[in-house]
């Protein structure tokens, strides 16, 4: 039986498209001509890119040399998200982020804002549970589902939600990557990231572990976290940086997917 979840999600997705492609054209007019800035849109169909990133062995997103996808992924949790989209909104740039079922329903408005502001939502499980890639079939399936049926409800709408899922602590296997397939849900790793996670590290080093990563890899999907306090020290050094040496912020949303 076809998962309800999944066809869900395929006859909302045009829609999610249309809305994200045209927030972020009517916000285009009014960016800081000196801002960094979002170059450019990437639609992907989940069905050509089932799973990508390179810290997942995965494909690599259609990316040009310089280019780099912003993902954030734990929340949304205030102050600290409230304050990333502050310091996007300050740049013109538009992100991923990877809400976790419990923290939209704790936090609504903040979920519905990073959708108002033009960034794509994708899901990371509905309350993050250690050692992910252990969990039985069964749980599996209720932490995805759960976690879309969250967002979704946090936003009042679930062709909202576009139809990215980023394993917890990128801990993949075998049930995971079955429970994504059969929802057409794209298996959202990344290509690098910057311990942003480690509870110690202070935002200069974020900064050095960010730019010098990707400049290592020269484009790719940057993994950071919106609940922490260092990150947003450090995000607006990360997007100076970016600019200063060329990179340009790519936004990726989904492409419409035929229903049949």
């Amino acid at each position: 039986m076809r998962n309800p979840v999944t066809g869900l999600l395929a006859l909302c997705l045009t829609s999610a498209l249309l809305v994200a492609v045209g927030s972020n054209a009517a916000r285009a007019q009014s960016c800081n001509p000196d801002a960094l800035g979002t170059s450019r849109v990437l639609a992907i169909d989940p069905r050509e890119y089932p799973h990508v990133g390179a810290m997942d062995h995965a494909a690599a997103l259609p990316l040009g040399d310089k280019e780099v996808v912003l993902t954030f992924d734990d929340g949304p949790r205030p102050p600290y998200t409230n304050q990333v989209l502050d310091i996007l909104a300050a740049q013109c740039v538009k992100a991923t982020f990877f809400l976790i079922g419990e923290m939209a329903r704790t936090h609504p408005s903040t979920a519905r804002r990073i959708f108002a502001e033009g960034h794509t939502i994708g899901t990371h499980s509905e309350d993050h549970p250690l050692r992910f890639g252990k969990l039985p079939a069964e749980l599996v399936e209720w932490e995805i589902d759960k976690g879309i049926v969250d967002v979704g409800a946090a936003l009042g709408d679930s062709k909202e939600v576009a139809p990215f899922f980023r394993v917890p602590g990128l801990a993949n296997s075998e049930v995971i990557e079955s429970e994504l397939a059969a929802r057409l849900l794209v298996d959202f790793s990344s290509d690098t990231d910057a311990d942003d996670w480690h509870p110690r590290i202070s935002p200069k080093k974020i900064i050095m572990l960010a730019l010098n990563r990707l400049i290592a890899r020269g484009r790719g999907i940057l993994l950071l976290h919106d609940i922490h306090p260092a990150t947003v020290a450090a995000l607006p050094g990360i997007l100076k940086d970016l600019k200063e040496r060329g990179f340009h912020v790519v936004q990726v949303v989904p492409a419409p997917v035929a229903e049949f």
